[in-house]
């Protein structure tokens, strides 16, 4: 099992979601950065559970506790280590004998051979995207320090769609991150809420799409083939739980283009080079080109629903109806757009630093 990403910025993530605790190491941090514990704490919330009646009323403060790696308020560049403590676990609602649908029950019996802990899905648990929105929020503190700025919106649920980003600056990314069901457009915002709430009554869930930007992140940063900016971000978002796919730019629809409507044709403004569309997303041949850095992830109704569905008896090996008990999220949409954000800064500051461009 490996709980580490990263090359010049190296991020491990522990524990379970029921053990005492989970937690984040996270070396190759530069010294000197003070991180601003009020914003940290103000992402971290946009993720916590019981927020509003969209989500699982399970209540975690999600507060960190800083163990090493912060020195008079500041990083020393040794790793920077912190623990968030789980408080609100009801592990009885799990049986170990019957897997979720969905979720990744069955496969860690077969692969771990019944040794792992399944209590809220113990490692698999989105419960682990807690410390990595914490490493991100240091990261993304880090990168808007040298003016870049990173936000996202919920694009669709259940094919109810918000606008596109089009036009965007730091105000409006900012925003973003202030609003509780952050959309460009209220209706369609509106006509979410009110999907997920149909979804939640019916005892059943939704997924949808999340639109993430990233502006001020100069030319040349990255590398072609395996060390692409795409190829970082893609690995990074697939292993936050429920992310099924992702798409760059333009995406998919760039296959319906002919050449000379997808290329990005390169032309200046003042002193800068930029291109006239971003169809491409920001990233050419895995390298920065100056644009923002666009893509957007796919995210997959939560598995566990309260709706009898089938399932198995790992211990029979018979068929059994399986009527899932607990606290969960009929969307988890929500709850996950400052989880992609952050995983995004990690994966934008390890780039640059790993470009040597980091003074």
């Amino acid at each position: 099992m490996s709980n580490t990403w990263g090359q010049m910025l190296k991020v491990t993530i522990f524990g379970e979601s029921h053990g005492p605790g989970i937690g984040v190491v996270i070396d190759g941090l530069p010294p000197g950065v003070e991180p601003n514990f009020p914003e940290i704490y103000r992402h971290m919330s946009r993720r916590a559970p019981g927020q509003s009646e969209l989500t699982t009323p399970r209540k975690e403060s999600d507060e960190p506790e800083i163990l090493s790696g912060l020195f008079h308020g500041k990083t020393t560049g040794a790793p920077l280590c912190a623990l968030i403590r789980n408080q609100d676990t009801r592990s009885s609602d799990y049986d170990p004998a019957v897997p979720r649908p969905g979720s990744a029950d069955f496969v860690a019996q077969i692969k771990y051979k019944g040794c792992q802990d399944y209590r809220g899905g113990g490692t698999f648990s989105g419960r682990m995207t807690a410390p990595l929105t914490f490493a991100g929020s240091i990261a993304r503190q880090i990168l808007a320090d040298r003016g870049i700025y990173i936000g996202a919106h919920i694009k669709q649920i259940e094919g109810i769609e918000d606008l596109s980003f089009e036009i965007v600056d730091e105000t409006l990314l900012a925003s973003l991150t202030h609003a509780l069901f952050p959309v460009l457009d209220d209706e369609a915002g509106r006509k979410m809420s009110d999907r997920i709430r149909q979804a939640k009554e019916e005892e059943d869930s939704v997924g949808g799409i999340i639109e993430c930007v990233a502006t001020g992140i100069p030319a040349g940063v990255g590398s072609p083939f395996f060390d692409s900016i795409e190829s970082a971000v893609a690995s990074m978002m697939f292993s936050i739980p429920a992310v099924k796919g992702i798409e760059f730019g333009a995406g998919f629809s760039i296959t319906a283009m002919r050449g000379s409507q997808a290329n990005d044709e390169i032309i200046t403004v003042g002193e800068r080079v930029l291109t006239r569309t971003n169809n491409n997303g920001g990233i050419n041949g895995g390298i920065s080109n100056g644009m923002p850095i666009l893509f957007r992830v796919a995210v997959k109704p939560t598995p566990s629903i309260g709706k009898t569905q089938s399932s198995i008896d790992i211990r029979s090996g018979e068929e059994k109806e399986l009527k899932i008990k607990g606290r969960h999220d009929p969307c988890i949409v929500p709850r996950a757009v400052v989880v992609v954000e952050s995983a995004f800064a990690l994966c934008l500051l390890d780039r640059i630093l790993s470009n040597g461009e980091w003074k």
